[in-house]
């Protein structure tokens, strides 16, 4: 059997790496020339013939040559691994060297993982992909190539995302969830008209939407912030045949709701109704919500009240939405009321509405009640998420108290909580809004260690902080990264960087930074 080298084990772990290494016959109590990584979760023996390290490091993949199913939970370990050991790459040219050195073997689930968690680093996650397609036996799937879509439409690379589409054809793996996908692309990257001519590409590849894909393009573009034009899509598709369900008039209700439109809600619940549909605890719940949006609490506890008067179903997270926008209202009172209404009522409190009772607390600035239901969260078998604490964190934020808030991270990272993205760039955003940019820092760093990747916002952020403070060798290393990255940066945040360059008496490099976000902007990448 030929064994992986210890050395090349070595140089491939990342730094923060908490493995040791011991003598193998001190575990297996023989002789045995293989290599053994000991971390405080488990022990690996690591051989050369399966090619695989463990990147955090690797288990023999799923599904080469025979190998037994990998324990449950070691995907996202592994993803993770792999994300660290990519995060310190600026662009996709050094991927595949990377992976190479560290022998790393991939299988289809460990794949489509990493290539979600690189959503917001698209020219990685092409790398990734491309790396991954050469290994031998390995063939991508339909799963890897939507998180691939989803990744590059964020750096709005469409021309290469439709290459990719005319690959999927040609491999069998398109469906209509891939053009629902585009679509919702350009519709985040306030393109409606181009997500309504992506959805309608389809039958160019013998595809023919159903009445749950036009809910779905409808309720993709109203959540992109153009009801408007989703009503439209709504009206267009009627003439052209699609009869619309209960779930249809739900989205609309929602989507107008989203607008504080109450006259549009009404007149699309009227509509439901003249359709022959029965409302549903689903449409309930969604006008209840648009009326606590529109400030109307008072009328939405009547609404409430009438659907108990009427003996229709109630659901947890009717009792949810009323404790949010009571919440909200600082109606604090209420909001408990109703959470103890709805236990009185049989249902069991779930992580929605513990998480709407813990808001309900920082509204009204009662953290110290907010942390009392976290641990009775933890009594009650549900533990708190990146959410709740989110909920927290941003409360403190925006009442000044980033000293506690920063606490509060910590407490959440030490009860093994692991923070989200949201977390990371709320964070980042408060020290820097702070000016405390070396905080910001050290909380990215913490980030990219988990290999979690940066969003424009939290370049933004921190570029701006460091102009701020005058670091602009800093400032510009972030942007340049944020470019390579293909992430594009927003107009104000670069104007204020070139001018803060400017202002520094740095004009040839304003104007190189300048040419290569414009070299982003109008060349795209090819597969």
């Amino acid at each position: 059997m030929r064994l992986f080298r210890v050395s090349t084990i070595v140089r491939c772990l990342p730094k923060s790496s908490s493995f040791s290494f011991v003598s193998p016959s001190s575990i297996l109590g023989q002789s045995c020339d293989s290599a053994i990584l000991v971390n405080p979760i488990k022990t690996l023996i690591v051989h050369r013939d399966t090619a695989a390290v463990h990147l955090g490091l690797g288990f023999p993949p799923r599904s080469f040559h025979g190998v037994p199913e990998r324990p449950e939970g070691s995907i996202p370990e592994d993803a993770s691994a792999i994300c660290r050991l990519l995060a310190g790459q600026t662009d996709s040219d050094g991927v595949a060297s990377v992976l190479d050195r560290s022998g790393a073997a991939v299988s289809t689930d460990l794949a489509e993982e990493v290539l979600k968690r690189l959503g917001n680093a698209g020219m990685l996650a092409l790398g990734f992909f491309r790396w991954a397609e050469k290994q031998a036996g390995f063939r991508h799937t339909a799963g890897s190539f939507h998180a691939l879509i989803d990744a590059l439409g964020k750096i709005k690379q469409f021309r290469l995302i439709w290459s990719l589409v005319e690959s999927m054809h040609k491999r069998g793996v398109l469906s209509r969830d891939t053009f629902l996908l585009i679509a919702r692309r350009y519709a985040r990257a306030r393109k409606p008209d181009e997500a309504v001519q992506a959805f309608g590409r389809m039958r160019e590849f013998g595809l023919e939407p159903g009445a749950a894909d036009y809910n779905r393009l409808i309720d993709t573009i109203a959540k992109s912030r153009n009801v408007a034009r989703a009503q439209r899509v709504f009206e267009e598709a009627k003439k052209k045949g699609f009869q619309p369900d209960l779930k249809t008039y739900t989205i609309l209700m929602e989507a107008w709701g989203s607008e504080n439109d109450m006259q549009k809600v009404r007149e699309i619940y009227r509509g439901m109704e003249a359709a022959g549909f029965e409302p549903d605890v689903v449409t309930y719940g969604i006008l209840i919500n648009a009326l606590c949006k529109d400030w109307r609490y008072d009328e939405a506890v009547r609404e409430f009240r009438q659907m108990q008067a009427k003996n229709r179903q109630l659901s947890p997270h009717l009792y949810c939405t009323l404790i949010n926008g009571l919440g909200s209202a600082k109606r604090l009172d209420e909001a408990i009321g109703f959470f103890e209404e709805s236990k009185a009522k049989g249902f069991v409190a779930g992580l929605p509405t513990y998480n709407a009772l813990v808001g309900a607390y920082c509204w009204a600035m009662q953290f110290d009640d907010a942390f009392r239901v976290i641990a009775e969260m933890r009594n009650s078998g549900v533990p708190p998420s990146s959410r709740t604490y989110s909920i927290v964190l941003r409360h403190l934020i925006k009442s000044g108290r980033s000293a506690e808030a920063y606490e509060v991270f910590k407490e959440m990272e030490e009860g093994g909580c692991e923070p989200d993205l949201d977390t990371y760039t709320m964070l980042v955003t408060m020290f820097c809004g702070a000016e405390q940019v070396d905080m910001a820092m050290k909380v990215w760093k913490k980030m990219i260690e988990r290999g979690v990747m940066p969003c424009m916002h939290m370049f933004s952020a921190l570029i701006g902080g460091l102009c701020n403070e005058n670091r602009m060798e800093e400032a510009c290393d972030y942007f340049q990264e944020m470019l390579q990255k293909g992430i594009r940066p927003p107009g104000p945040m670069f104007g204020k960087l070139k001018q803060c360059l400017l202002d520094d008496g740095k004009k040839d490099l304003a104007f190189n930074l300048t040419m290569k976000m414009e070299r982003l902007r109008k060349v795209p990448l090819y597969g």
